[in-house]
């Protein structure tokens, strides 16, 4: 297990390295650069080349990545380019909001999508098996943006509940306890919508086909032949079929993870998407890199507690990896 586990690290280790060194590349070959944003247009030849010096620019990509790394592995994080605040503030103030919109999406999405799949496979076939593909599949084929900006139309514009941006009102320091909770609920009630209706319709998608083939399994025919009660079959079946839904959580969490970035540009949301989608407008390179870094590094987080989460539900998967 432990050998399982060190090759797990030294592969998301890999990874987090290999989405760095793209994201770096990528940034560096798009059209502008951070001195035109921060000087302007009106800037001198003799300032541009004093401020790509100051910010180190003016060295060759290689020693600009080396000089990177070895900063970030130190801890320091640098400062943003654009509002001249330190990165490291910058993103772990911005964190929580984001873990709040991510972790609550993806503990709805999860609960619900089971849930909608455990009824398609009840009946498989059947018309409500069939109405609810249709919801699923287009729940999940619809871009998170489009979808957030049609919620807006509907919860904002046409019947008044919900706000659209921000998340709080510009009024919530001077409300009480609960108003300030509701004021928080009411904010946080659409993006949280946007992200949870498009990943109840994968996972409902992967618990459904998940389940239908437990049920086809000779253990589950050998259950029903010994008479033991549906509720137990039923339990049977939800337990071999986390095991590939467990995989998708982990799976899911890329997507999840890109999809709020769009979600916080739409709605204002303040958490790490919105400050990323700012930075890479405005060329902010150290902004850019250390929240692609932070974001890559959870994700394989994520991705390895998954993964140890299957192995404890599936012994056999525990003795192949010890």
């Amino acid at each position: 297990m432990l050998r399982h586990l060190l090759t797990r690290l030294a592969v998301g280790a890999a990874v987090v390295a290999g989405v760095v060194t793209l994201t770096f590349l990528l940034l560096h070959a798009a059209p502008g650069n951070p001195v035109d944003y921060l000087l302007g247009p009106t800037a001198t030849e003799s300032q541009i080349t004093a401020a790509r010096h100051s910010l180190g620019l003016d060295q060759p990509l290689a020693s600009q990545f080396a000089s990177w790394l070895s900063r970030f592995a130190t801890g320091d994080w640098g400062t943003s380019i654009a509002t001249g605040r330190p990165v490291r503030t910058m993103i772990a103030t911005a964190w929580p909001e984001t873990a709040w919109l991510v972790g609550l999406s993806l503990l709805l999405s999860c609960g619900l999508g089971v849930l909608v799949g455990a009824l398609q496979a009840a009946r498989p076939g059947s018309r409500t098996d069939s109405a609810l593909s249709v919801g699923t599949v287009t729940l999940y084929a619809v871009p998170s943006y489009w979808l957030g900006l049609m919620l807006i139309m509907l919860g904002t514009y046409q019947w008044k509940v919900f706000p659209a941006f921000g998340a709080a009102g510009y009024d919530a320091d001077f409300l009480g306890v609960w108003a300030q909770l509701l004021d928080r609920a009411r904010h946080l009630a659409l993006p949280l919508l946007t992200l949870t209706l498009i990943g109840i319709g994968g996972m409902a998608r992967f618990a459904r086909g998940a389940m239908v083939d437990v049920r086809r399994e000779p253990f589950i025919t050998t259950a029903r032949a010994k008479g033991l009660p549906p509720r137990r079959v039923t339990g049977h079946i939800l337990r071999n079929a986390l095991i590939p839904v467990v995989t998708l959580l982990g799976l899911s969490l890329p997507a999840l993870f890109s999809g709020a970035v769009f979600v916080e540009a739409v709605f204002a949301w303040p958490g790490v998407g919105r400050i990323l989608v700012e930075a890479v407008q405005a060329r902010d390179y150290p902004v850019v890199m250390a929240a692609t870094a932070v974001s890559a590094a959870l994700v394989v987080l994520g991705n390895l507690l998954a993964d140890l989460w299957v192995n404890a539900l599936d012994p056999r998967l525990k003795k192949h990896a010890a």
